[in-house]
């Protein structure tokens, strides 16, 4: 894994976080408990600060960065779907974030807000509490109802235990 200070800049990890060996985390990283931090994903803060909240998961090949001198904040038990781009922008608890979507800098990401598949927050949007956002520039389309966070909050306990399930259980099968 490359977990790398940059610097006077170092990540700060908590232990029953998962960081797969193919991603890297760069500077000032703050990674809290039980997180899941996906194969290829790149997050970075050389010149910025990276906050990732508890149980949060960061799924494979997502860019997470921070403007210089900024943070990225990531609240608590986030989803932050296969292949997205963070930058410079804030993620309240609870939040989704879709399948390669773009959430760019200074936008905000309300409480259990949802950004679809594919969307793109533009800088200093946003997408308020309980609100679904989709398309390109998004739009918020609809609210979260119970049905979505319950079924959600279900997805998020299994990548909650893959943090200690991989750290457990992934070996490594090397072939000639």
């Amino acid at each position: 894994m490359g977990i790398y200070s940059f610097e006077d800049r170092a990540p700060r990890i908590h232990e029953s976080t998962y960081v797969s060996s193919s991603s890297d985390i760069i500077g000032d990283v703050r990674i809290g408990k039980e997180c899941f931090i996906g194969p290829g994903a790149r997050i970075k803060g050389d010149y910025g600060t990276v906050i990732i909240g508890d149980r949060s998961n960061v799924q494979e090949n997502c860019v997470i960065h921070a403007r210089p001198d900024e943070q990225t904040v990531i609240g608590e038990n986030v989803s932050i779907g296969h292949g997205a781009i963070i930058h410079g922008a804030h993620i309240d608890d609870d939040a989704t974030i879709g399948m390669g979507s773009i959430v760019s800098d200074f936008a905000k990401v309300g409480k259990w807000g949802v950004v679809g598949e594919g969307a793109v927050v533009v800088s200093r949007k946003e997408v308020p509490d309980e609100g679904i956002a989709v398309g390109i520039p998004a739009k918020v389309v609809g609210s979260v109802d119970e049905d979505f966070k319950k079924m959600w909050s279900e997805y998020k306990e299994i990548y909650r235990t893959l943090s200690w399930r991989y750290k457990e259980g992934l070996k490594r099968l090397d072939r000639d």
